[in-house]
């Protein structure tokens, strides 16, 4: 299986799931969902998020989602995350064993279940090997 470059999967606000970026349409983009492989035209209207472009608050600065995500599969040793239908101190503590220095007062549980369904959904449909940025650019080069 190929690795996953975090640049081409996005998240789609209002939409459930993650999608992976196909072309570029008209009047906007389009992208495949990961789990139903259903692709759908987003308008330029709507909110669409790289994962590569989001990171989680520290104590000392911003930590991106890849790292994130390598943290907690190496928790796991590449298992399945807890639920995000967990009881609040439930991921909050396990946030704390994973990101122990994420900021309590800018990153919310909110932010956490969406950062463990997106593990969970990218550990089942895609890969946590994810791309560097090396590899990224010489695959836009090739």
């Amino acid at each position: 299986m190929e690795k996953t470059d975090l640049r081409k999967i996005l998240s789609i606000s209002g939409e459930h799931g993650l999608f992976e970026y196909v072309a570029q349409a008209k009047a906007g983009l389009i992208a495949e969902n990961l789990e139903t492989k259903r692709r759908t035209t987003f308008g330029a209207q709507a909110r669409v998020s790289s994962l590569a472009d989001i990171s989680i608050y520290t104590e000392t600065a911003e930590m991106p989602l890849k790292e994130v995500f390598r943290a907690i599969a190496a928790k796991l040793d590449g298992g399945e995350s807890i639920s995000s239908k967990a009881a609040s101190k439930d991921i909050e503590k396990f946030f704390g064993e994973v990101v122990p220095e994420y900021d309590a007062d800018r990153f919310y549980v909110s932010h956490m279940k969406k950062v463990l369904d997106w593990y969970n959904c990218l550990r089942q449909f895609a890969t946590l090997d994810f791309a560097d940025e090396e590899e990224e650019t010489e695959e836009q080069d090739a």
